[in-house]
């Protein structure tokens, strides 16, 4: 196992590093007995496909925004980092409403940073961990010293709730993590890329801004190739599987998480099941189920954590970082 004091960080190189988590969810929780009372299922169908028990739903007063700010500022205060340190805002959503101003624009002004750069990015499943590598690079490259990172969806604003296919699987919330610079990189180069050919596999239709998706096919290429694709990420950490000791992929259903923790091979890992409790965030759902794992186990610092997304566009983005 790869302890604090043998951090695989020594082969990484000057970057970034985690400071600190937040989430933030909405507070109406929603059961598979009231989602079965707007479309034809059961509670045990939901259960025994996708591994769902309940969900977060946004409130009237709700925007992608307010809440990634929610989580963005409990980051903050987790971290011990001030708003006006913030150099960098990025936020992973695709169920943002507004084309402009950003939604990390209004985080920025939200948690008090009047100086920070600050934009969007939008690749549904795999943002958040897009953006992380993003920021890592800024920071490396030494255009920002400390940034602020969020995955945000309202995805209750953008699903046919007519639709079983999709209607069982959504959640609202957000997570954000705070990453500052680091002589000694806390942070795994990336890996990612995309399958052009199943691009319209995950979408947003207009005009009626409705989530879509092939099931199927999202389904077929999470058990036969994501594995493969999380695999070369912990490799470019210099790591093996046994040594992973968190492992937090995209919470798309348990159908998919927990067969693809066991190709893997993680056997030391705690594996990430808030899809269980939360639903499919999206873009959301690595941040929050991180921030959500850190807060409720007891992982030591320097331990490392495997964070793997893959989803709309259609992308795929995993990283090794290091446990604050």
């Amino acid at each position: 196992m790869v302890t604090a004091n043998s951090s695989p960080a020594r082969a990484w190189g000057p970057g970034a590093r985690l400071l600190g988590t937040g989430h933030h969810q909405p507070e109406r929780v929603v059961d598979n007995a009231e989602i079965a009372r707007l479309v034809d299922t059961t509670d045990e169908w939901i259960t025994q496909r996708v591994g769902i028990r309940t969900r977060r739903l946004a409130g009237p007063d709700d925007t992608v925004a307010s809440i990634a700010t929610l989580a963005a500022a409990r980051a903050l205060d987790d971290a011990g980092v001030a708003p006006e340190d913030i150099d960098l805002v990025v936020v992973a959503t695709f169920s943002n409403i507004d084309r402009s101003p950003s939604t990390a624009g209004r985080v920025a002004e939200g948690i008090g940073s009047s100086t920070a750069a600050a934009f969007d990015v939008n690749s549904a499943c795999s943002g958040f961990v897009q953006s992380l590598a993003i920021a890592q690079q800024a920071i490396a490259a030494g255009t920002a010293r400390t940034a602020v990172v969020v995955g945000a969806e309202l995805m209750s604003d953008i699903t046919d709730w007519t639709d079983r296919s999709t209607c069982i699987l959504v959640g609202d919330g957000a997570g954000a993590v705070v990453l500052g610079a680091a002589e000694q990189s806390e942070m795994s180069p990336v890996v990612w890329g995309s399958v052009p050919g199943l691009a319209d596999s995950v979408r947003v239709e207009r005009p009626e801004r409705t989530f879509r998706q092939n099931g199927r096919a999202v389904f077929r290429w999470a058990i036969t190739e994501a594995a493969g694709h999380a695999r070369r990420a912990i490799e470019r950490a210099g790591l093996s599987p046994e040594d992973i000791a968190v492992f937090v992929p995209h919470q798309a259903n348990l159908r998919i998480v927990e067969p693809l923790a066991q190709q893997l091979g993680v056997v030391n890992a705690i594996v990430a099941t808030d899809v269980v409790e939360s639903g499919n965030t999206s873009g959301a759902s690595i941040p929050l189920a991180l921030s959500k794992l850190l807060a409720t186990h007891d992982v030591p610092s320097g331990a490392p954590i495997l964070l793997f997304g893959f989803g709309g566009g259609f992308a795929y983005a995993g990283q090794v970082v290091l446990a604050p």
